[in-house]
């Protein structure tokens, strides 16, 4: 289950694996710039059925479309020139760019919002494995709270939070993760890539940035106001 990995120089063979298991609809764990994340592929309907499933959560702010580059944003989401300055003066790093879906989106993605949340992480290994994968990925902060939910799931249970609005509440400390073998306790993940260091317990600023101005709904790691 788990792959340990070097960042900045990762086994080719690694990475033709977890591309492998993301394009079967497996559900993959990775570091990022904050904390850790599951992941499934954009293009896997099952991956991202499973992932939704084991997180719990009906509120869309709570995934993110991970991506190597702004060019990917362009193919989902609504993207003008003042947001494309922002979004590239902040990124790679540690927000989440709440953009307006482009019509198709929200089908392919079975979204209830016609809005999604889009980051490009400064960490090697996720944008590695998009760029051996050849599509985003989709994908949550994984969580302590999914050790027992994912088993409840299983059993056809599972957490209900409903859309939400508003800011988001910061995520506790203590539910985060800091080592890769932890991870095992989730129930549901087919990957684990562990640079084998304890990670930092941070999360993401969030900016909404469907309206005139960025509106904050969750603030992280990333300073706000810049």
């Amino acid at each position: 289950m788990i792959e340990y990995v070097t960042p900045g120089n990762i086994d080719d063979r690694i990475l033709a694996k977890s591309a492998r298991c993301l394009s079967g609809g497996g559900l993959l764990a990775f570091p990022t710039d904050t904390s850790w994340s599951i992941a499934c592929s954009l293009n896997s309907r099952e991956g991202i059925k499973r992932l939704r499933r084991l997180s719990g959560e009906r509120d869309e702010r709570h995934f993110t479309l991970l991506c190597s580059g702004i060019s990917q944003f362009g193919d989902f989401c609504s993207l003008d020139n003042t947001r494309f300055r922002l979004i590239k003066r902040l990124s790679p790093g540690p927000y989440v760019f709440i953009l307006a879906t482009l019509s198709g989106t929200g089908k392919a993605l079975g979204l209830r919002r016609k809005e999604l949340g889009v980051r490009i992480p400064n960490h090697p290994v996720p944008l590695a494995v998009i760029r051996a994968l050849g599509c985003p990925l989709y994908s949550i902060t994984a969580k302590r709270a999914m050790a027992a939910k994912g088993r409840e799931n299983a059993r056809g249970g599972g957490e209900d939070t409903g859309d939400g609005g508003g800011e988001l509440p910061p995520i506790p400390e203590e539910d985060l993760f800091e080592g890769g073998w932890e991870l095992e306790e989730i129930d549901g993940l087919d990957m684990i890539l562990d640079p084998g260091e304890e990670q930092q317990r941070i999360f993401s600023t969030i900016l909404d940035l469907t309206g005139d101005e960025a509106v904050p709904l969750r603030r992280g790691a990333g300073p706000w106001p810049i």
